[in-house]
């Protein structure tokens, strides 16, 4: 495996208003709230930090955004060599929210995981994989009953010919997952985005740059994943966290 080519910094996106889980979020973030026993936040830092990644960006926005720093401090208590912060004004997109994060990424390939997503299984295979690649993006997919809240890919002998963002007729039952794997194109793309129907730069846009460019991959998502931008979803992540960790504890007791 090269080693050289795994991503070394990571990416967390939890910009946005939250306006779905309103009123919970009238006072605070969306990606501070609880999910089971600690803040959704914590969940995708963990993830990169399980991972080996040492070097974060967050990107965040509201009127929150103080919180984040007094929760999270400089990182230490992950592990985290050092944690860096940026803001994101209005809700722009997570195209947009990624957008701000290229001089932290100075160049090199990184990992990209939204603010909302729960996975219950690392990705340490999947950025082997993606390390294995002389070039492109790679991203995680999931099969779900719901494919039309997300990205949805259209597949053709296995590969993916276009994604389509949030489809009323989804063309397959897979999700993309809020995992992204970028080589240093990507900030390139997204200078050349305009705005969607939505007024967003869609990261489906992105990949689609680079299945143009024949350069995206993928992996199925083994295990549970639940994003919580919804009631539905947040009390769903809130469940399989609880399943989890009672499984452990009953494993160790």
């Amino acid at each position: 495996m090269p080693s050289d080519n795994l991503p070394r910094k990571g990416v967390v996106l939890a910009g946005g208003l939250g306006t779905r889980l309103r009123p919970l979020t009238k006072v605070t973030n969306k990606h501070l709230l609880p999910v089971y026993d600690r803040p959704m936040i914590y969940y995708p830092i963990q993830t990169l930090c399980d991972a080996g990644i040492r070097d974060i960006m967050l990107v965040t926005g509201g009127d929150s955004a103080g919180d984040f720093l007094r929760l999270l401090g400089n990182g230490a208590a992950f592990g985290l060599n050092d944690i860096s912060y940026t803001y994101q004004e209005g809700e722009g997109g997570i195209a947009d929210a990624l957008r701000l994060c290229e001089h932290f990424a100075e160049g090199e390939r990184i990992v990209v995981v939204l603010g909302d997503n729960i996975l219950q299984m690392g990705i340490t295979p999947y950025l082997r994989n993606f390390a294995r690649q002389a070039s492109g993006a790679r991203i995680l997919l999931k099969e779900v009953e719901d494919a039309e809240r997300f990205g949805v890919p259209e597949l053709e002998n296995d590969r993916i010919v276009r994604i389509e963002e949030k489809p009323a007729q989804p063309k397959s039952r897979y999700a993309v997952t809020g995992v992204y794997m970028f080589d240093r194109r990507v900030f390139d793309f997204i200078k050349k985005l305009t705005p969607s129907q939505r007024g967003e730069l869609e990261i489906a846009d992105v990949h689609n740059r680079y299945i143009a460019d024949g350069d995206l991959y993928y992996d199925v998502l083994q295990g549970w994943w639940s994003d919580a931008g919804t009631f539905e979803s947040l009390f769903r992540a809130t469940q399989l966290v609880a399943r989890a960790r009672r499984a452990s504890d009953t494993t160790s007791a």
